[in-house]
Formats: C-alpha cells, sequence, structure tokens
C-alpha cells in the first residue's frame, strides 16, 4: 500500500517535470532574433551603462514594445525600443551609435532580417544638466559615411529568425 502510494507520487512528480521541461523549450522556441556584437568602449543604451566587452542578445516576442535581453561578462540589461521603423534595410545589421556629451549612446539597431530599424531614446540638451551634448567634427579624412555629430556603427552578428 505504502509501496503504491510512492509509485504515484513519482509518476505525478515525473509528469510535472516533463511539462515543466516542454515550457522551458517551447518558450525558448519563441526568440524571433538573436545575435552578438563587441562593443570596443563603454556605451550607453537606453537605461543601460555597458562596459567594454563582448555580448549577446535575445529578442523574444514579436510583440510591440520589442524588448531586447542583453548578456555580458559584466553586466545584463533589458532595453526596450521607444520605436521601431519598418523599412528596407539593405546593409548588415548595426548598432548606430552619437556621441552625446562625450559618451557613447545608441541611437538606433538595423536588423535587415526583421526588416526594421528599432529607435532608443537617447538623452537630449535639456536632460543633461551641465553637460552640454557636443557635436565634434569630422576630419578631413573620415570616410564618407561618418557625419559632423561623430557618429559611430557597431557590426552585429544577427542568428536571424
Amino acid at each position: 500500500m505504502i509501496w503504491a502510494r510512492h509509485l504515484k507520487l513519482i509518476a505525478k512528480v515525473g509528469v510535472a517535470a516533463l511539462a515543466l521541461g516542454a515550457l522551458a523549450t517551447n518558450g525558448n522556441a519563441q526568440n524571433i532574433y538573436q545575435g552578438k556584437f563587441t562593443l570596443p568602449f563603454e556605451t550607453h543604451w537606453g537605461n543601460a551603462t555597458l562596459p567594454a566587452g563582448d555580448y549577446t542578445f535575445v529578442m523574444s516576442s514579436a510583440s510591440s514594445d520589442y524588448r531586447l535581453y542583453i548578456r555580458g561578462e559584466k553586466v545584463n540589461a533589458m532595453i526596450m525600443a521607444a520605436v521601431a521603423d519598418e523599412k528596407a534595410i539593405s546593409g548588415p545589421a548595426q548598432l548606430n551609435l552619437v556621441d552625446i556629451a562625450d559618451t557613447q549612446t545608441v541611437q538606433s539597431f538595423d536588423a535587415p532580417e526583421l526588416g526594421k530599424t528599432f529607435v532608443y531614446s537617447t538623452p537630449t540638451q535639456k536632460h543633461m544638466g551641465r553637460k552640454e551634448a557636443h557635436q565634434k567634427a569630422t576630419p578631413q579624412s573620415a570616410p564618407a559615411t561618418q557625419s559632423s555629430e561623430n557618429r559611430t556603427s557597431i557590426a552585429v552578428q544577427a542568428a536571424g529568425r
């Protein structure tokens, strides 16, 4: 009689473990976009400050909030796009940074596999307090892709959908 109770309990625990395993696998299957990138310098992205280093990211849902879960050696962050602009992107996946008050800040993320550019909130002069948003002049030998605002692009290795 006692063995029968133990056997039923073990069977119930086994079924529960299988169900949890299936849910966990199903959750991973919903990642719509993932990849990796390397930041050569400290960078601000939304409310997060990411030190220089290697990072991976996952976008787990195609819902309207477009959250990126970023994992690095020293920091993990969740970044939400302010706007997702749907347009044809001919180039590779990349982060587009702008220099604001001598701080590199992610302004947008081009994801050609999704056909979207994600735009992120960046500080403005009004919100900077005493700091001013600086615009650096482009050196004479700078490539044509750089503007007078000192924009930088960082390549993203995307794993697609």
